[in-house]
């Protein structure tokens, strides 16, 4: 099942909120992980996990470093759905 860029989001929210705490209107594509969200690298590797568990793809090890935002995760996971 191919996500929108919406969805995509939405979930992504559901998971950082299940995760952190945060409310999910606070899990925008413009926050950074680490510097807005407060995210530590333990918690990332878990939402990377139930990420990829939930949009059915694989996010390696090495592009996890490159999702800084919220936003370049969802671009991610767009196009790796898509593959």
């Amino acid at each position: 099942m191919a996500y929108s860029e919406q969805e995509i989001l939405a979930g992504l929210a559901e998971i950082v909120s299940e995760e952190t705490g945060l409310p999910t209107d606070s899990v925008l594509p413009e926050k950074s992980f680490t510097d807005d969200l407060d995210i530590d690298s333990l918690s990332m590797m878990t939402i990377v996990t139930l990420a990829e568990e939930k949009f059915d793809v694989r996010i390696p090890d090495d592009e996890v470093k490159n999702l800084a935002t919220v936003g370049d995760a969802v671009s991610f996971i767009n196009g790796a759905q898509a593959a």
